[in-house]
């Protein structure tokens, strides 16, 4: 398989390794400075690049008729947009907060719980994610993803950025949003945990990451997977999670 990287950063070059030990070969590393020739020939690309890039990088692929998974957070307003692209271009689209297989796992643990946390109003709920100081955007995707698969079960309408301590971040019963903490520090991969509190107790779900590879070694599982496809899908298709 010929993949394009959108994205030569510490990320882009961890799925070059793993893309070239699954024997593929890489048709294109796109920086800032060069061109996308290259693009056309590639039979899938792979976007980890930065927010003000993710939109003409996503577009390129599909006017060269290449599908394009998406791991670049931080441009999300621009999704819908996307799409109406992809559906009209006759693409392939798969845009995820976080490719990582355990990361996925996670999503569907943290709305399984959310499902059962419904019927219990003495419990709130809070967010904190952690990631390094390189981290361009806060709240992280991954954390937003985690949000929204709560408030599709729950009576919160909306989250909210929180930059207290987390002993502060515990909401009152009455309120609708869910509290997130974006914490930067060192060189940390990425940490999410999910907690819900109450006054007797607190149930709590974490993933944290030990390195980029799981990251990395799903997106490249993703394009392995969405080639000969058409249309817009999610990592629940890829690991058959629906």
């Amino acid at each position: 398989m010929k993949i394009a990287l959108l994205g030569y950063g510490k990320m882009g070059q961890v799925i070059e390794r793993i893309a070239l030990e699954r024997g593929h070969q890489i048709v294109l590393k796109k920086e800032e400075k060069n061109t996308f020739e290259g693009l056309a020939t590639a039979d899938v690309a792979i976007d980890f690049s930065v927010p003000t890039a993710a939109v003409a990088n996503i577009s390129s692929c599909f006017h060269a008729n290449v599908p394009v998974i998406s791991g670049t957070t931080g441009w999300l307003e621009h999704y819908d947009e996307m799409v109406a692209l992809c559906n009209q271009q006759k693409g392939a689209f798969i845009s995820s907060s976080n490719f990582s297989l355990g990361v996925n796992i996670f999503f569907e643990l943290n709305e399984y719980l959310s499902k059962i946390m419904s019927k219990f109003d003495t419990y709130t709920v809070a967010i904190e994610e952690i990631h390094h100081t390189q981290k361009l955007d806060a709240p992280s995707g991954t954390a937003i993803s985690l949000a929204d698969g709560i408030l599709a079960n729950s009576f919160y309408t909306g989250w909210t950025l929180e930059k207290q301590e987390k002993e502060h971040l515990i909401a009152s019963t009455s309120s609708t949003q869910i509290p997130i903490e974006a914490k930067r520090i060192g060189s940390v991969p990425g940490t999410h945990t999910v907690t819900y509190n109450s006054a007797v107790d607190a149930i709590e779900i974490k993933h944290t990451a030990h390195n980029r590879e799981g990251f990395a070694l799903g997106a490249v599982i993703a394009a392995e997977w969405i080639v000969g496809k058409q249309g817009v899908f999610t990592m629940k298709d890829v690991l058959e999670l629906k």
